[in-house]
């Protein structure tokens, strides 16, 4: 009996059979998926975080250029629009319907809303001074 020398292919271990390489490539197409979708919302995360950034700029641009000054600061309400952001500005007494007589300050409420060409809206209040009557 002659001993025939196996060749090193032909041996059980030598390489991977068709179920181990269809099961690495499953799981290499699964991880590829994973990535792709936390890749996915991080730019969703990343956009989003950009428009918030932009609506609260326009709206600390209204509060700086949009509020008449003290001495012109009355009841009413303003509108406008900057860089397709539509802003609204209401002046109301802080108070609602009480009076303050012979005060050299009144407290006005003033309440401004941005909306975003996304549609995002921000409502900020804040309370500014205006002269009351001189005696």
């Amino acid at each position: 009996m002659s001993r025939a020398r196996r060749s090193p292919t032909d041996r059980p271990d030598a390489g991977f059979t068709i179920m181990e390489v269809l099961i690495a490539l499953a799981v290499v197409a699964v991880s590829i998926v994973a990535i792709g979708s936390v890749m996915s919302t991080n730019a969703r995360g990343v956009t989003k975080l950009e428009n918030h950034v932009a609506l609260m700029q326009s709206v600390q641009t209204v509060l700086a250029t949009a509020i008449p000054q003290r001495k012109e600061l009355g009841p009413g309400r303003l509108s406008g629009e900057l860089r397709d952001y539509r802003w609204q500005v209401d002046i109301a007494p802080l108070g609602g319907d009480w009076e303050v007589k012979d005060a050299p300050w009144i407290p006005e409420l003033v309440t401004v809303r941005v909306r975003s060409p996304t549609g995002a809206t921000v409502d900020l209040e804040t309370v500014r001074l205006m002269r009351g009557a001189r005696r």
